[in-house]
């Protein structure tokens, strides 16, 4: 197994990641599961070894079909466990019972225990909260998620489509037992959608928790979508959050088509290798549905671009304004 991608230690904890974590959101639906097992196995070839999942994914088959297919790449052995940092979710709705959603401690245990089943496996090295519950108090959220460390079922802890106060929370309440608390957060994060700079990734790099963004290329949008539609080849860029926002960015859009095209430079691989180099950025999720795409992302994971085309690039689509409040000293 070759290494074609960085690693990172994942927040302030002691476990090493690549930094591109292969999402598998379009698994069960938009990659059939053939050519997803073997996506799989090119990812592991390029070093890639962490796979994120969650219980709901798959929702476009049925809910837990993506963990299972997963749990099929991983009996086949060879390794594939033993070199795997398998991430998954909780939380979101897997029915429609008032039992089968949210982080009280009896779904929170029930969920993981139901992951296991579909993965195969006796744990999971990272179970993140697919979003906050404002009804589960913090102190039950860890009693469940301490339960399930000290039984071997869970390693780590993450946390994902938090705000910032709600990150500092979930860590101080953790802090007050004395715990590990989180160790990674996942947030929307790229050039077209750069909300999170205000809080999330302040309050993340204070208390020392690894952001991996999702939807680095904002669902296609970034991967030369305005180019694409031109030629009828627009696939993901044509649908889904990429269609919502396209009409509001159109012309940043063509300016960065442009300015990716006298650089030289794919403008998937340029909006990657932009977001992997910010300040309080470990890594990124990526989606891929083909080997072709993967080997996109290595590319710009290794890519460095020059301060003139950064600052062309934030220019394009420039920072989120601070928010003034009253109570801020404005001296």
């Amino acid at each position: 197994m070759s290494a074609d991608v960085p690693y990172v230690r994942v927040g302030r904890s002691a476990l090493v990641t690549s930094s591109l974590w292969l999402g598998t959101v379009n698994f069960s639906g938009r990659v059939d599961d053939d050519d997803a097992l073997a996506l799989l196995d090119h990812a592991r070839d390029r070093g890639v070894n962490c796979v994120d999942t969650a219980d709901i994914y798959g929702w476009r088959l049925y809910k837990g079909h993506t963990e299972e297919l997963l749990g099929r790449w991983l009996a086949q052995g060879g390794g594939r466990r033993e070199d795997t940092v398998v991430a998954t979710k909780v939380g979101s709705p897997m029915g429609d019972g008032v039992l089968e959603r949210g982080l009280s401690a009896r779904h929170v245990v029930a969920g993981c225990e139901a992951s296991l089943r579909r993965l195969g496996v006796d744990h999971v090295d990272l179970l993140q909260m697919h979003e906050y519950d404002p009804t589960a108090p913090w102190d039950e959220v860890w009693q469940a998620m301490e339960t399930l460390v000290a039984s071997g079922k869970v390693r780590y802890v993450g946390s994902s489509n938090f705000a910032g106060w709600q990150i500092a929370a979930g860590e101080e309440a953790a802090r007050r037992r004395q715990g590990v608390g989180t160790i990674s957060h996942q947030c929307l994060y790229n050039l077209a959608r750069r909300d999170v700079e205000l809080e999330v990734l302040p309050a993340a790099e204070a208390y020392g928790v690894g952001v991996f963004a999702w939807s680095p290329l904002h669902g296609g949008l970034l991967s030369g979508a305005l180019d694409k539609l031109r030629r009828g080849v627009a696939v993901k860029s044509a649908q889904g959050r990429a269609q919502e926002l396209l009409p509001a960015v159109r012309p940043s859009l063509e300016s960065f088509e442009a300015t990716c095209r006298e650089h030289g430079l794919d403008p998937a691989e340029a909006a990657l290798a932009w977001l992997l180099d910010r300040p309080g950025v470990t890594g990124a999720v990526i989606g891929p549905r083909t080997p072709e795409q993967l080997d996109s992302a290595l590319r710009a994971a290794s890519t460095t671009l020059d301060a003139s085309l950064v600052a062309a690039l934030e220019t394009i689509f420039p920072p989120p304004a601070p928010v003034a409040a009253p109570w801020a000293w404005m001296g």
